[in-house]
């Protein structure tokens, strides 16, 4: 199979990440593989440091950074793949995860939400609810003379 040139890694909205920005680290996997098992590093470990990727803007790396926040450490996010018995396919899953992740991390934040008053229904509707409950709790009072 030949080698394929990536530039880099595309993720939406004009964002790529070089390849340079992005480290591997192989180890055995626990899952499938057979006889293989014992002899492939086919687990994956994509590390990339978002804190100081020059591919983000000012803004984006906060964002990245403040959504991502519990799955970094020190600003570096680590992704590990083992699905697969094939070390590529692996390298694919946890590419694809990464693209994913940041996607849906660089989302801008959605539009506040407006308040609004209730309505004049659900205003009766509480009211005849709270006399309901007044009757029932009256009627379990002891008897006054």
């Amino acid at each position: 199979m030949p080698a394929v040139h990536r530039p880099g890694l595309r993720i939406g909205s004009g964002v790529t990440i070089p390849e340079s920005e992005l480290s591997w680290r192989f180890s055995r996997s626990s899952g499938p593989g057979g006889q293989g098992v014992n002899t492939a590093d086919s687990r994956v470990e994509l590390v990339w440091d978002a804190a100081h990727s020059a591919a983000l803007s000012p803004v984006q790396r906060q964002r990245v950074l403040d959504r991502l926040n519990g799955r970094l450490v020190d600003g570096v996010l680590t992704i590990a793949a083992s699905e697969h018995r094939a070390q590529v396919r692996n390298r694919d899953a946890a590419r694809a995860r990464l693209v994913d992740l940041l996607a849906q991390a660089l989302l801008p934040p959605s539009p506040p939400r407006r308040a609004t008053k209730p309505t004049h229904g659900s205003k009766e509707r509480r009211l005849d609810e709270k006399k309901r409950r007044t009757d029932v709790k009256r009627l379990r009072r002891a008897p006054h003379d």
